[in-house]
């Protein structure tokens, strides 16, 4: 049976050009942040700890990583907090012996020498440029927060102040710093780019101005690579070629998870297999299909109006435009939907909010504590182009 264990992809090249963006060392400049999206299960979490971190320590800085997925139960908020308590526990020394040494008085955030290092958390009254400033003085390096799934922290009030925080401390800690020389980096990671894209897309956003950057999705060096691995754990008269991996890979989404599911599969019956490339084929497109008969059946389940502001919805996210619920523009799209499904409602604004509500009790729809909206799973728009394909 094929082992697909054990294998890990390296992407140094890509986490070196990351990294020299970081201090606007590179032809790409993310001294501001930078904003990373994919979707969901393309490999950006394994990059972030198995190359971009231990890149950024190799040069000698000081990387904290926080998962706001890792306990969807907990505040955003709480768990950003808790990751830079985290950091700063390793240096109780250091903050201490720096506490007696310029007075608590001018310390004044830690109030008394009682802050209890053994719990995740800050002293009462702390703010994060504070945490950070405290982290920076005592490590004596460039800090490089990473937050994997940013776009979560906008699903809560305290999540958004977070993220205002943090660029609040990143202002202040680079504050008359040359690039590379300390100061606090951003590294925001999304798997839906028009969730993500609430970060920066409007004025009343913290970090409005700056840009989304696509994530490089692996490529046939992955393949390739893989394709090796698995082979070297198969008789010489039953081996993988990197062309069917690679066409199998492009058909669930170059998601490396469901390309080992995939492998799993085909090794039950590599016995009686005298092709893998069509064995291949038929189970991703059996994984693909069984994503999309899910698709269907939600969709089925919607009445028309509820059907056209998603295909609305979808549409804008297809062309990486924001979904502004209650504009002239919304309702007309919604209006001409729901000719063309030959329906005679005349939506208007309170027609659209209650379709949205029921999107969003069928987790279809995604709403930000400020009112925004996305897809819940941004790949339902591509189903929906490939079903108007098909229909067309």
């Amino acid at each position: 049976m094929v082992k697909s264990t054990g294998f890990v992809f390296r992407r140094p090249a890509l986490a070196a050009t990351v990294a020299e963006g970081l201090v606007g060392a590179g032809l790409q400049d993310y001294t501001s942040g930078l904003f990373l999206a994919a979707p969901r299960r393309t490999g950006k979490s394994t990059f972030l700890r198995e190359d971009l971190i231990p890149a950024c320590e190799a040069r000698g800085w000081l990387a904290i990583y926080v998962d706001l997925w890792a306990n969807k139960q907990k505040d955003p908020a709480e768990l950003i907090t808790a990751a830079i308590a985290g950091a700063l526990v390793p240096h109780e020394k250091g903050i201490r012996k720096l506490a007696k040494s310029m007075g608590i008085e001018k310390l004044n955030f830690l109030r008394t020498l009682s802050w209890d290092f053994s719990k995740p958390q800050l002293p009462e009254g702390a703010t994060l440029t504070q945490a950070l400033e405290l982290l920076q003085s005592v490590s004596s390096k460039m800090i490089v927060l990473v937050i994997d799934e940013a776009q979560h922290a906008l699903t809560t009030d305290s999540g958004i102040n977070a993220m205002f925080a943090l660029k609040a401390a990143r202002d202040e800690l680079n504050q008359g710093r040359d690039t590379a020389a300390g100061g606090l980096k951003l590294v925001f990671t999304g798997s839906n780019r028009d969730k993500l894209a609430h970060l920066v897309l409007s004025r009343t956003q913290p970090f409005y101005g700056s840009s989304i950057t696509p994530f490089p999705l692996l490529g046939k060096e992955f393949t390739r690579a893989y394709t090796l691995h698995l082979n070297a754990h198969l008789a010489q008269m039953n081996q993988f070629e990197a062309e069917d991996i690679d066409r199998a890979f492009e058909l669930v989404g170059r998601r490396p998870e469901m390309l080992r599911s995939i492998i799993g599969d085909v090794a039950l019956e590599l016995g009686e297999a005298s092709n893998l490339g069509e064995l291949l084929r038929d189970s991703s497109e059996v994984i693909r299909a069984g994503v999309w008969n899910d698709f269907e059946s939600s969709y089925n389940d919607l009445t028309l109006a509820q059907r056209a502001v998603l295909d609305v919805m979808a549409q804008r996210s297809r062309s990486n435009e924001p979904f502004s619920a209650f504009t002239e523009a919304t309702v007309l799209a919604v209006r001409k939907r729901l000719e063309v499904m030959g329906s005679d409602t005349v939506p208007g604004t309170q027609t659209i909010q209650a379709c949205i509500d029921a999107l969003r009790e069928k987790e279809l729809v995604w709403k930000s504590s400020r009112g925004t909206y996305a897809l819940e799973d941004k790949s339902m728009a591509e189903w929906l182009e490939h079903r108007a394909s098909r229909s067309a």
